[in-house]
């Protein structure tokens, strides 16, 4: 098991995403505990990039519930196509959303959010959760952080 990140200073976001997710992999290889998973993921992601908010709402009946995450405190329980999360359950795409305040239904857990990408954690078709990261910058994130994140999802989707 890994017990701590190796980053290499001047990477850009890509490169970061690529220097991480074998690290993320490392993690959780010899770990069969989601939980556990999913805390050391969220606090990876934190400390990689500094990110407001990082982590995972899972699939609970008819609602989304609060899992590990870092960063304050969060919404517990998301409806369906309720705001950036709960949109991105129902319509099983990752939503990318550089001003929050534009997004329709926006569920404002802190107002100091200003940007948020969420991805679906999909698996034989069904959306088990969703990683979701905010940034209190507006327009914070790029295809990098979307690809890269959509990469952790397909990790994740293994893991569950």
């Amino acid at each position: 098991m890994a017990e701590q990140l190796t980053t290499q200073a001047g990477l850009n976001k890509a490169q970061q995403y690529a220097e991480l997710i074998p690290q993320l992999k490392a993690l959780t290889e010899s770990e069969s505990n989601t939980v556990a998973n999913l805390a050391n993921i969220s606090a990876a992601l934190r400390q990689t990039f500094g990110f407001f908010w990082v982590g995972f709402y899972l699939v609970d009946g008819d609602s989304l519930v609060l899992g590990p995450f870092q960063g304050d405190i969060a919404c517990t329980r998301i409806a369906p196509g309720r705001g950036v999360c709960g949109t991105a359950w129902q319509t099983h795409q990752t939503q990318w959303v550089p001003d929050v305040d534009a997004f329709p239904g926006h569920i404002a857990c802190s107002s100091l959010s200003r940007s948020e990408v969420v991805v679906p954690i999909i698996k034989n078709g069904t959306v088990l959760a969703v990683l979701d990261v905010d940034s209190e910058k507006l327009d914070d994130f790029e295809q990098a952080d979307v690809d890269g994140l959509e990469q952790i999802a397909l990790l994740v989707a293994q893991l569950m």
